[in-house]
């Protein structure tokens, strides 16, 4: 489900992935709604897959809608890896 090169946004809420789900996909941007991977926890149980050729945009959206992820990371090889700023 996740690909070598893919980010993982994870919010604190269920409330708040959906609403960024229903943004991102207004803005056409190429996103998936996804079950967050077993290597990485959350109470939401939900996060937001994105690939690195759509990373700008979806991040810019996010933080013109203030809903920016709790945590995100970036698959490399089998492990996520934690993404700042």
């Amino acid at each position: 489900m996740v690909q070598e090169g893919d980010y993982v946004a994870i919010f604190n809420s269920i409330h708040r992935v959906m609403k960024a789900e229903k943004i991102l996909k207004e803005r056409r941007l190429r996103i998936l709604l996804i079950p967050v991977p077993r290597a990485l926890h959350s109470d939401c149980g939900l996060a937001i897959r994105y690939s690195e050729e759509d990373r700008e945009a979806v991040e810019k959206a996010l933080e013109e809608s203030r809903l920016l992820p709790d945590e995100r990371y970036r698959k490399n090889e089998e492990k996520f890896i934690p993404v700042s700023g």
